[in-house]
């Protein structure tokens, strides 16, 4: 839900922050006053287009800030998929600005992001509608997702099963793919798979080995410097006089006399003698030690050879024996492959046969509930657009069988609509007017409302061309979406102004030579002369007041029902 808009130095706005409230928001004010102002920051700062006009006269830079509140996990999951993590208040927080050397800086959650991202987020938290605004409805990959919520968990159950299935389809494929049994160079891969197994496999490398060897040829290549070292260390431990092992013993028979006539001095005594027994292991540790310095001549030549072997296989098929041993792996399946070509060719062709029967199967069930969940909806959506002064309206749910499947099965899916008597039914990106195409949206909001994830709408110019009866029942087709949605309407309609749970009104001011746009919520008393002023236009009389008042008592007991 959107509950906070902040803009700065937009078009005509200096400064403003407005909470928004759950359920229907609706926004009126006198022609011009800038309702679209107040649109067109909220789609700006959604990662709408932007040029240097949108920015205030005299200002260098716009700033338009927009919070979301996030209460749906099923919605946290998509923004999570899109690397943004909401924060333990279930906010996301996102902010644009726009300067007039045509740069755009954009933040989710302070953090720096494209333009690109806050346009793949926002199609998740609110959906404009408006003259030119149809994110979704417009967009005919976005109409199987429609579609598809309609359908429940019978659709959820298939399309597992589809895609389960569908990975074991491509992996076949892919492995089928590989194989090819006239390739004219085949006996060229044979041989050369071949040297290439034997070479590695004669080496019979050993991960980590090249790092043992390396430590032991630096020991051979030290080993007379490693000598002089042994023997001073001996000399100084026991074999010199005045060594450790013979001053330590001293050492320790005086104190033994000393612990005789002053017992308290047992336990140094004790210490001492442990000391003598830990330099005592250590010279037979340094004397194993020198044992094993009585090295074979030929071993750093060994070594070093060895080494050379490795190389040259780290060199040619891997720069680590880890990735030597993996490439071997590799030619040895390739080389099998190959050699079994024939018989691995049938094989795959025959699971990959077998698969598709079973995805079709699977993708004609995924169609069927399509179909019987889009003539329900075709149904229920012509019967609303009829009651939205669309008296003549067509409303199809177009599905296809496409060339080839996928994970999501094998149908196209687009909604077709013919607004007049006599037309043929068309994609909706051909309907002309904004208000037809806000209706249908109206339309396709009030069947989709118990699955939409989407928690915003913002719907603009829905009232246009209509009035009266239909005026009400838009009014009332809104306020059914708005029991489980937030919806952001721009009205001159006072049946809808009437339903809203929050009304808005936008106003212009001048001072001097500047002209202001700005926004106020209306407390009860002001809401009754917004509705009068809607009702009877500039001048607000005795009369319309009271049918304001009537008007707006008859939508509350409306929305108690």
């Amino acid at each position: 839900m959107l509950e906070k808009l902040y803009v700065n130095n937009f078009a005509l706005i200096d400064e403003l922050e407005v909470d928004f409230g759950p359920g229907l928001n609706v926004l009126s004010g006198e022609t011009g006053a800038g309702k679209s102002i107040i649109i067109g920051s909220l789609n700006f700062v959604l990662g709408g287009k932007a040029d240097k006009d949108i920015i205030k006269t005299g200002c260098d830079i716009t700033e338009v800030s927009a919070l979301v509140s996030v209460d749906n996990d099923e919605l946290k999951a998509e923004l999570e998929n899109c690397d943004v993590a909401v924060d333990d208040d279930n906010y996301v927080l996102i902010k644009r600005t726009f300067n007039r050397n045509g740069k755009s800086s954009c933040k989710i959650n302070g953090k720096t992001a494209t333009v690109s991202m806050v346009k793949e987020i926002s199609a998740f938290l609110v959906d404009i509608h408006g003259q030119h605004d149809h994110q979704s409805l417009l967009n005919p990959k976005s109409h199987i997702i429609m579609l598809d919520r309609l359908c429940g968990s019978k659709l959820d159950k298939e399309l597992e099963k589809l895609g389960i299935l569908y990975n074991e389809y491509r992996d076949v494929s892919k492995k089928l793919k590989g194989i090819d049994i006239n390739d004219k160079n085949i006996q060229d891969k044979i041989e050369l798979y071949t040297y290439q197994i034997n070479e590695i496999e004669s080496a019979n490398l050993k991960a980590g080995e090249d790092e043992i060897l390396a430590e032991r040829r630096n020991i051979l290549l030290n080993s007379v410097r490693l000598q002089g070292y042994v023997n001073d260390c001996l000399d100084f431990l026991y074999r010199n006089e005045n060594s450790a092992i013979e001053s330590i013993g001293n050492a320790a028979d005086n104190l033994s006399s000393i612990s005789e006539i002053d017992e308290s001095q047992g336990k140094i005594l004790e210490s001492l003698n442990d000391a003598y027994a830990i330099v005592e292991d250590v010279v037979k540790s340094v004397r194993l030690y020198e044992d094993s310095m009585d090295r074979d001549p030929n071993e750093l030549n060994e070594v070093e050879e060895r080494l050379q072997t490795i190389y040259k296989l780290k060199n040619k098929y891997g720069n680590t024996i880890e990735k030597v041993l993996a490439y071997f792996d590799n030619v040895s399946e390739k080389l099998n492959i190959i050699e079994n070509s024939e018989a691995l060719a049938l094989e795959y062709s025959e699971k990959k046969k077998i698969l598709e029967q079973k995805i079709r199967k699977i993708c004609s069930n995924i169609s069927d509930i399509r179909k019987s969940a889009g003539e329900d909806a075709e149904k229920k959506i012509i019967r609303i657009l009829k009651d939205l002064s669309m008296e003549n309206a067509c409303f199809k749910i177009n599905i296809t069988e496409k060339e080839g499947f996928d994970g999501n099965g094998f149908d196209n899916v687009e909604f077709l609509i013919s607004a007049n008597r006599g037309e043929k039914l068309k994609p909706l990106s051909k309907i002309a007017s904004g208000g037809e195409m806000s209706r249908v949206m109206l339309a396709l909001k009030n069947v989709l409302a118990d699955v939409d994830n989407i928690d915003t709408f913002v719907f603009d110019e829905i009232d246009t061309g209509i009035s009266g009866r239909t005026a009400q029942k838009v009014a009332e087709k809104m306020l059914a979406v708005a029991k489980g949605h937030q919806i952001l309407c721009i009205t001159h309609l006072p049946q809808i102004a009437a339903m809203a749970d929050n009304n808005y009104l936008i106003e212009k001011s001048s001072e001097g030579e500047r002209t202001y746009t700005n926004i106020v919520e209306l407390s009860d008393e002001k809401v009754y002369n917004e509705l009068a002023r809607l009702i009877g236009g500039a001048e607000i009389t005795r009369a319309t007041l009271e049918a304001a008042k009537e008007m707006k008592l008859m939508a509350n007991k409306l929305k108690e029902n």
